[in-house]
């Protein structure tokens, strides 16, 4: 269980947001090197299989290339209980271009949500679990039908 005070944990956490808005100047300092993303991949891939920063990185670089003038805001929490940070926040940001079968123009506002649920330990986060809502984002993009609509053509 982490010993760490609720404030310090929160302070963490908004390193580990200022990461997905592409500030990686603390990732080496706040992403344990064994660090561990349990998270559903739509390839199919096993998010386990690369750990630490090596892991997370490319993955926020990937997002960055696609989407400019990302915004991204924290719409519940962090809660804090014992080892475990947990929040529900919003992405906004404007298509860049570059995903695969996206029909948007470049420029395109989209926005989608996601929740985070991270593990800290030695004052790193050493797990993390996430759901993010992808078919939105995709369906805004009018890469794929979704329960908001239609691709658009």
């Amino acid at each position: 269980m982490s010993t760490l005070s609720i404030e310090r944990m929160s302070e963490l956490y908004g390193h580990w947001t200022a990461l997905w808005r592409g500030d990686f100047t603390r990732a080496d300092e706040i992403l344990d090197p064994g660090f561990v993303v349990h998270q559903a991949r739509p390839d199919g891939s096993d998010s386990e299989a690369v750990t630490g920063p090596a892991r997370l990185l490319p993955e926020i670089e990937q997002t960055m290339a696609a989407f400019g003038d990302v915004a991204l805001t924290v719409d519940l929490g962090p809660i804090v209980q014992g080892d475990l940070i947990a929040a529900r926040w919003t992405l906004s940001a404007r298509y860049a271009g570059g995903l695969d079968h996206a029909k948007a123009p470049v420029g395109t506002p989209v926005a989608f949500s996601g929740h985070d649920i991270l593990r800290v330990s030695g004052g790193r986060f050493v797990e993390y679990w996430t759901c993010t809502d992808v078919l939105a984002g995709l369906t805004q993009l009018g890469a794929v039908s979704g329960p908001n609509g239609p691709a658009r053509a």
